[in-house]
C-alpha cells in the first residue's frame, strides 16, 4: 500500500498536466491513523466529483460498541458522524478556486429526519467515511498543490475531529443516541396501545417556511393534548412523557382555515422517520407504514384494480385493470389508495385539499339530480369503514369543508388557533340532529372482488443502444434513458439520497429480480431482503462506495415503479 508521502510526491508531479493525470491517483493510502481510499477519478473537472473513503481501524477509532449494538443505535450513531463530519469541513476547509467542481469536499449531510444511510458505516471492526472531492483544476490542466491541501492538510484535521472517539463531545453524541433509543420504545409502545400516532406535548409543529424543514422560531405554538385523548409512555432515557394518542379507526381533523389542519398532518406523514432534538418533533410519531394519499392528475396508472371505488364507466373500459397514461384526479387517487394497500399499508393519511372532491362524497342534492346507477365513482366516504372494519386499515383524514364525515369518524379533533380540542361527542350530535335515522347511510361494507396480483414484466426495462442509464435528478424525479419518473407528489419522500437509493434498486429489480413471475410487492420485499443482509452498498454496482444513498420505504419504490410510464404488468392468476 502506498504511503503519504507517495500521493503527496504523486500530486506534486502532476500539477499542470492534462486533467486525466489525475487518474493516477486512485487507489488506497496509508496515513498514520488511517487509511485514504481513493475509489473513482473524475475525467473531467465538470464531471459529478470523484469519490474517496476514510477507513479507521476501530482499535484506533475506539467507538464503545454499546453505541452501535442496535439496529436503531446504529443508524442514529453514523447520523451523528456524518453531521459533524459536515460541520467540521466547513469549520476546518476553505475551498480552494479552480474550474467547474474544484475544490468542492463534501459528504452526504442529513436534513432533519435521521435515516439509514452510506455516508458514514461503523461495525467492530472499523468505521468509514465516504466523500466526495472536486479535484482542483486550472481549466483542464492539474493544480496538484491545490489537491495536496485536500488530502494532506485539511481532511486529517477533520478526520482528526470528527473519527476518533476521545476527540469529540461524547454527551453530545451520547443524547443522540438515547433519543433514538427512546423513539424506538416510543414506536414500539405505539403498537402495543393499539394507536397509530402519537404527538408529544410541547412538540413544535409549524416549519420556518414552505421551503424550509426547520421549526418555527417566532411565535409557534407548543403542542398540548386534549385531556381526553392524553395517553403516557415511559421512555428509558427521557422518562415519562405525556401527549395526544391517536387511535385506529377514522380520525377526522377539521377547524377554521389557518388553524393548523394541515400543519399537524404534515407532521404526521413526516414522522414515520425520527427527527433530531431541536427539530420540534422528535417525539412525534407516526406508524411507519402510513401512506399519504392525494389525487394526482395526469399520472401514469398500469393495470390497478380501481373497481372498490370506480366502476362502469361510459366508455365500456375495465376498472378492474385500469391502465391510462393520464388518470384524472378521481382515477388517480382510487388507485394511489389500491396502491397504498398493495404496499402494505394500515393508514391512509388524507388532506381534503389535494383531494378529487367527486371522489371524496356526493351531497344530497347530487345524488338527487344525477341518480346512482348514472355514477361510476363510489366515494370514499362509502368505503372508509370497510377498510377499517375489514381490512384494518385507518385514516386520519384533514376535513375543512365535508361534514358527512362525522357520520363515519370515530374521532373527531379540531384545530382552533393550533390547539387541540377532543370534539368527536358534539360532532356526532350534529350528524344523529341532521340524519336522525340514518346514522349508518354511508356505510357500504359489499366486499370488493379479490384483487390478482399485478405480475412485473421484464419488458419494463427496455435497453437503449449504450444499455442502461438510471439517474436521480434532485428529490422529485428519476430519468430511466430518456423517460422521466415524477415523483413530486410521493409526498414522504423527504432526501435526495432516498431518491438516489430509488434509481439503485430499480436498476437492481432490472437486472436481478424482474422474471415475468413475481408480483410488484414480492420484488421489492426481495430487496429489502438484500438489504437486510447486505447493507444498502450491497445494491450498488459502483466499483467504490455508494456514499449519497439513504433508505427509502417499501411504499415509495413502489411509488416509483407504479409511476414508471414503461411499467408493464399482467395480472396473476
Amino acid at each position: 500500500m502506498k504511503t503519504q508521502k507517495d500521493l503527496h510526491s504523486l500530486l506534486i508531479q502532476l500539477d499542470g498536466k492534462g486533467y486525466k493525470a489525475y487518474k493516477d491517483i486512485k487507489g488506497k493510502y496509508s496515513f498514520k491513523d488511517y487509511i485514504l481510499s481513493i475509489d473513482s477519478v473524475q475525467g473531467d473537472p465538470f464531471a459529478s466529483p470523484s469519490k474517496a473513503r476514510i477507513i479507521v481501524n476501530q482499535d484506533t477509532a475506539k467507538f464503545p460498541i454499546a453505541l452501535f449494538d442496535k439496529y436503531h443505535k446504529n443508524i442514529a450513531l453514523c447520523d451523528f458522524l456524518t453531521r459533524l463530519f459536515s460541520k467540521n469541513i466547513s469549520k476546518y476547509y476553505t475551498r480552494v478556486h479552480g474550474s467547474g467542481k474544484s475544490g468542492l469536499l463534501t459528504i452526504d449531510c442529513p436534513g432533519q429526519e435521521v435515516l439509514l444511510r452510506t455516508s458514514v458505516v461503523i461495525n467492530e471492526k472499523h468505521l468509514e467515511a465516504r466523500l466526495e472531492v472536486g479535484l482542483p483544476a486550472s481549466g483542464r490542466r492539474v493544480l496538484g498543490k491545490e489537491a495536496a491541501k485536500i488530502f494532506l492538510s485539511a481532511l486529517p484535521k477533520i478526520i482528526e475531529s470528527t473519527l476518533y472517539y476521545k476527540n469529540i463531545n461524547t454527551n453530545e453524541l451520547e443524547k443522540h443516541v438515547d433519543l433514538a433509543v427512546d423513539q424506538y420504545h416510543l414506536r414500539e409502545g405505539l403498537i402495543k396501545k393499539g394507536l397509530v400516532a402519537f404527538i408529544g406535548n410541547d412538540s413544535i409543529l409549524p416549519r420556518e417556511s414552505g421551503v424550509s424543514d426547520k421549526p418555527l422560531k417566532k411565535g409557534a405554538i407548543s403542542f398540548q393534548n386534549p385531556e381526553s385523548l392524553e395517553s403516557i409512555f415511559e421512555l428509558p432515557n427521557r422518562g415519562k412523557i405525556k401527549g395526544m394518542a391517536i387511535p385506529q379507526g377514522i380520525t377526522l381533523i377539521v377547524g377554521g382555515g389557518y388553524h393548523g389542519k394541515s400543519t399537524l398532518l404534515r407532521a404526521l406523514e413526516r414522522s414515520i422517520y425520527n427527527h433530531i432534538e431541536g427539530d420540534g418533533r422528535q417525539f412525534v410519531v407516526t406508524r411507519e407504514d402510513a401512506v399519504k394519499i392525494r389525487a394526482e392528475d395526469g399520472r401514469h396508472v398500469e393495470k390497478v384494480d380501481i373497481s372498490p371505488f370506480i366502476n362502469n364507466l361510459p366508455n365500456g373500459q375495465s376498472t378492474e385493470v385500469f391502465s391510462t397514461e393520464n388518470a384524472s384526479g378521481s382515477t388517480s387517487q382510487a388507485a394511489n389508495i389500491i396502491e397504498a394497500l398493495e404496499s402494505g399499508t394500515k393508514l391512509l393519511l388524507i388532506d381534503e385539499d389535494t383531494c378529487a372532491t367527486n371522489f371524496m362524497i356526493r351531497d344530497e342534492k347530487m345524488q338527487q339530480l344525477v341518480e346512482k346507477d348514472k355514477e361510476p365513482i363510489t366515494p370514499f366516504i362509502n368505503r372508509i369503514r370497510y377498510f377499517y372494519e375489514v381490512l384494518g386499515v385507518s385514516t386520519i383524514m384533514v376535513a375543512g369543508s365535508s361534514g358527512d364525515y362525522f357520520d363515519v369518524a370515530d374521532n373527531v379533533i379540531m384545530m382552533d388557533k393550533y390547539v387541540p380540542y377532543d370534539v368527536t361527542h358534539r360532532a356526532k350530535d350534529i350528524a344523529k340532529n341532521i340524519h336522525p335515522k340514518e346514522s349508518h347511510r354511508f356505510f357500504d361494507n359489499s366486499k370488493p372482488k379479490t384483487k390478482a396480483p399485478r405480475i412485473l414484466l421484464n419488458s419494463s426495462f427496455p435497453k437503449s443502444y449504450k444499455g442502461m442509464s438510471i439517474k436521480a435528478k434532485g428529490r422529485d424525479k428519476i430519468i430511466y434513458n430518456k423517460t422521466e419518473i415524477d415523483l413530486k407528489y410521493l409526498e414522504q419522500l423527504v432526501d435526495n439520497s432516498q431518491t438516489n437509493c430509488i434509481a439503485i434498486m430499480i436498476e437492481y429489480i432490472a437486472k436481478n429480480l424482474a422474471n415475468d413471475r413475481s408480483d410488484i410487492g414480492s420484488i421489492v420485499s426481495k430487496v429489502y431482503e438484500t438489504i437486510k443482509n447486505k447493507g444498502l452498498d450491497g445494491l450498488s454496482t459502483f466499483s467504490g462506495h455508494p456514499g449519497n444513498l439513504a433508505l427509502p420505504r417499501k411504499h415509495e419504490i413502489m411509488g416509483a415503479l407504479n409511476r414508471f410510464r414503461l411499467l408493464k404488468i399482467k395480472k396473476g392468476p
